[in-house]
């Protein structure tokens, strides 16, 4: 909303305490220890939004965060198909790993109690989903394009949990928005870790082998990741 105020500096700082309470930031590998052809994606912290339990879930946490009647979407935005794949160090898949994803809503609100007011949140956006890779690493979802929250760039939270004890957090932005050289994490990143954290956008086609995904039902554009962890 164009009369809310840009808290840029209250978000720094609620940042920095989420990770000295121990929010997840994974340092990038040791480049000495990396296959060549194999980097991994740089980490980010969790944010002061993310929903720790389930009284700050919304009440249906599933991989679609659209309410669709029909073909008519009912969520404000543009509809999107978020589509990625969960890669170890080596290249090979990592299945059955959770993937978790929040991002604000149309009017720059989260779902979450200190993520804006309650009463400009949209009614008809999840805000917080979950799903599961598939035998090829992939992960679905169906949500919006993100836009800029008051303070930050336009970006997509994503946190991995599994298989085993592995943990990983990071931030999804997009490419050549003008808001990202402003943004106080996108701009700490070098060149190589911004195209690895930017998502690939595109019109959706009806002749793409995504399409077919439930989950693209109703969307306007493909949006495309790749993360490697390790």
């Amino acid at each position: 909303m164009n009369d809310r105020p840009n808290n840029v500096r209250t978000l720094q700082r609620r940042y920095l305490l989420a990770g000295a309470a121990g929010a997840l930031v994974t340092p990038l590998a040791d480049a000495q220890t990396v296959p060549r052809a194999m980097r991994a994606s740089p980490s980010q912290t969790l944010g002061p939004f993310y929903p720790r339990d389930a009284s700050e879930r919304p009440m249906e946490t599933d991989a679609d965060l659209l309410r669709v009647e029909g073909d008519r979407v009912l969520t404000k935005g543009v509809p999107i198909f978020l589509t990625g794949r969960l890669l170890d160090l080596r290249g090979n898949a990592l299945t059955n790993a959770v993937v978790e994803i929040w991002q604000c809503d149309a009017n720059a609100v989260y779902h979450h109690p200190a993520g804006g007011a309650e009463g400009e949140r949209d009614p008809n956006f999840q805000g917080y989903g979950v799903a599961r890779t598939d035998g090829a690493g992939g992960f679905y979802f169906r949500t919006i394009k993100p836009i800029a929250y008051p303070g930050r760039t336009p970006h997509i939270h994503v946190r991995v949990q599994g298989p085993g004890p592995l943990t990983f957090a990071t931030q999804l932005y997009l490419a050549d928005d003008p808001a990202n050289r402003r943004d106080f994490l996108f701009s700490r990143l070098s060149a190589e870790e911004r195209a690895a954290l930017t998502l690939k956008l595109e019109p959706r086609s009806s002749a793409a082998p995504e399409s077919t995904h439930e989950l693209a039902r109703a969307t306007q554009l493909i949006a495309r990741a790749e993360l490697i962890v390790g």
